[in-house]
């Protein structure tokens, strides 16, 4: 599953990326949802390379953070017409799909552990 949530989440800060690149006010907010939305794969990532099994659940946590800071920022740029609907729901949809995927990753981490 690693493989595919790394694939997701760089097609997430991919996409988040070039639809930013359409957005020419709003700096503030742009700022933050590149940040979070980027900083969820970076996270996944790192958590790959971790040195111990709670360093890679305390990544995957992090990430899972940045999740949820992302959607935050997505209905934000919605609720200002800043994007459309539309696009807010795919964002939504695809941010939600790799926060499933991270409590599951997360969840059985700690259950290997147990």
């Amino acid at each position: 599953m690693a493989n595919k949530l790394s694939a997701l989440s760089l097609q997430f800060a991919t996409d988040a990326i070039l639809m930013c690149d359409g957005i020419h006010h709003r700096a503030h907010i742009k700022n933050q949802i590149l940040r979070s939305a980027c900083s969820i794969g970076a996270n996944i990532h790192e958590a790959q390379y971790g040195y111990s099994r709670s360093d890679f659940i305390c990544k995957l946590q992090i990430a899972l953070k940045e999740c949820h800071e992302t959607f935050y920022w997505l209905e934000l740029l919605k609720n200002t017409a800043t994007i459309t609907a539309e696009e807010a729901q795919r964002f939504e949809n695809a941010c939600s799909r790799i926060r499933f995927m991270l409590i599951k990753s997360i969840n059985t981490a700690k259950q290997v552990g147990e």
